[in-house]
């Protein structure tokens, strides 16, 4: 019996890709919108982003022109719009901080918002076109 259930369980997780193991820590389990963002990034595959980034891509599933930004080159607890016209739909926060990404240019609240861990959050499809961010302080 033990045998079977070890033979079991190692099949199991052989079946896991390793992406999916490096999204399941302790970050992104209390928040709903990152469990649905590592769902999805399993199975999408995720886009490359540094430690310390937040990559922005302007199209789902990590694919089209991507914009990169770091701590060093932004106020943190500002807004920060995009280039005007500009939009991104997919995401990498590795910043180390929480993230907060806007529908509304300015950062309003009266849109759509969702604010996403900074230990390793990648959303391949954001619910809504990302217009501008806020990094935060931890």
């Amino acid at each position: 019996m033990r045998t079977t259930f070890l033979a079991a369980a190692l099949a199991a997780t052989a079946l896991i890709p390793p992406a999916a193991g490096r999204l399941a820590g302790p970050e992104t389990a209390p928040r709903p919108a990152s469990a649905r963002a590592a769902h999805g990034a399993a199975s999408a595959g995720l886009g490359s982003c540094g430690s310390g980034q937040l990559c922005l891509w302007a199209k789902p599933d990590f694919t089209g022109a991507r914009q990169t930004h770091e701590l060093s080159t932004i106020d943190i607890e500002s807004c920060v719009p995009l280039p005007k016209g500009g939009a991104v739909q997919s995401l990498a926060n590795r910043t180390g901080r929480p993230v907060t990404t806007y529908q509304s240019a300015e950062c309003a609240e009266t849109g759509e918002f969702e604010t996403y861990p900074g230990g390793g959050t990648w959303t391949p499809r954001s619910p809504y076109q990302v217009r501008a961010f806020k990094i935060w302080e931890n």
